[in-house]
């Protein structure tokens, strides 16, 4: 298909990064997952254990569930029906975490567990518009503003958050401070920001193929079951997207893990405002994505990935280490740089692989590769912090992970993958 190259199908598609951003931003990495481990758990420590191990059961099902629901939609052509009903699922899930109060634990992770696999469904469906709204010498540049534009709307959502909610005293909208509500309300603002943010998506970004008459369910069924088993069959053809779908899953477990537990380990080590912490890191890692997305289509996405794994990997080993806040906020901001641009290379290399017509179905597999191993991370970071009773030690486990996946992605071979996708264009300028 023929890229949709306007202005207003890219800004368009970026403005869902920039809406689903804010769910995250609050709940999976700043806000309630901090206020889950203080609040609603027993104590921090296994509040941080519980957390890690409902990330780890999320990550299961969008693995089983990715690479099929992909299939479905490459052969119905539902893409953006897929798309419109796991983002409802994602709003309506973060609306219902405002019900759990201190103690509920269960139903807190429940909820938790359906909107963020919600929400990672949406990622499969969303990701799959790249390679067709990009041409292809600017996909890295394309893939950078969507994150870029997605932490500007991580940082605007912190900011709300504070000022609306949590920053007033007493707290406006009829919500109390002394029962949690005002935090646990940044989950509704997440609601409305996606809900409002997500509407150009659907309004200006065109489904590719549209099927006239889609066939029906348990025809899509057989459909997708004879589809992935026909991948499955010819994946040697593709064997560069193999070896980099293996890196990534083991270097994105790694990202997951920093991500879930970013800050609960800044607040329980070092006392810093979660607020605070998500601003600024998301602000650098804003900046980060916007800049290095025009050094991957001048380097291409393998090089760009395994700078920032170096990087990665340098300043986990920092806070590992540190226990002074200056060093800590150095660091910290070291990672935030080089984890955006990570996220957006990987999607630009990834969508450099993928032959036309089956975007939604490789999609599917790109989700599972970040999802397949990722309750490796978190569960053993929950296990080595219940053996040694301190969420240092369990940290230092995404080292390992950068390290690994940033040498099994050495063995890629980026121009023969390129090639073999049919999208040789930009592979014949990489030599």
């Amino acid at each position: 298909m023929a890229s949709q190259t306007d202005k207003k199908t890219i800004a368009s598609w970026a403005l869902y990064d920039f809406a689903n951003s804010s769910f995250t931003t609050i709940v999976v990495t700043f806000i309630y997952a901090t206020y889950f481990t203080k609040e609603i758990a027993s104590d921090s420590l296994t509040g941080a254990s519980q957390w890690g191990y409902a990330v780890a059961v999320s990550a299961i099902f969008v693995a089983v569930l990715s690479p099929f629901l992909g299939a479905v939609a490459d052969s119905g052509g539902h893409r953006k029906k897929f798309l419109f009903i796991s983002t409802v699922a994602c709003i309506l899930g973060s609306v219902a975490l405002f019900f759990p109060v201190p103690g509920q634990v269960a139903l807190s992770l429940s909820i938790f567990i359906f909107a963020n696999v919600a929400f990672e469904m949406a990622n499969v469906f969303y990701n799959a518009y790249l390679p067709d709204i990009a041409p292809a010498d600017q996909i890295g540049k394309i893939s950078g503003l969507g994150w870029g534009v997605g932490y500007i709307g991580g940082v605007l959502t912190l900011i709300a958050g504070y000022v609306l909610l949590v920053a007033p005293d007493p707290a406006l909208f009829g919500l109390n401070a002394d029962d949690g509500s005002n935090i646990r309300a940044t989950s509704i603002l997440v609601a409305i920001w996606f809900g409002v943010f997500s509407i150009p998506m659907f309004l200006w970004v065109k489904d590719p193929d549209q099927i006239e008459k889609p066939p029906a369910l348990s025809v899509l069924l057989r459909n997708a079951r004879t589809e992935l088993a026909q991948t499955f069959r010819e994946i040697r053809k593709f064997r560069q997207m193999v070896r980099f779908l293996v890196a990534r899953l083991v270097y994105n477990d790694g990202l997951i893990t920093i991500f879930g537990f970013a800050a609960i380990y800044a607040a329980d080590e070092f006392g810093v405002d979660p607020f605070v912490l998500g601003i600024t890191l998301n602000v650098v890692a804003g900046a980060g994505a916007f800049g290095m997305g025009y050094l991957d289509d001048i380097i291409g996405g393998k090089k760009t990935v395994l700078i920032t794994l170096v990087g990665l990997a340098s300043a986990v080993l920092v806070i590992t280490l540190t226990h002074n806040l200056t060093v800590f906020w150095g660091a910290a901001a070291m990672i935030a740089l080089f984890a955006g641009p990570n996220q957006a290379a990987s999607r630009s290399l990834f969508a450099r692989f993928v032959p036309e017509d089956k975007e939604n179905e490789f999609f599917g597999f790109f989700a599972f590769s970040g999802k397949f191993t990722a309750f490796i991370g978190p569960i053993l970071l929950a296990l080595i912090m219940g053996a040694f009773d301190s969420m240092r030690a369990g940290i230092a486990v995404v080292i390992v992970l950068f390290v690994v996946g940033g040498l099994l992605l050495l063995r890629v071979d980026e121009k023969e993958g390129i090639d073999a996708s049919g999208r040789a264009l930009y592979g014949d300028q990489l030599g």
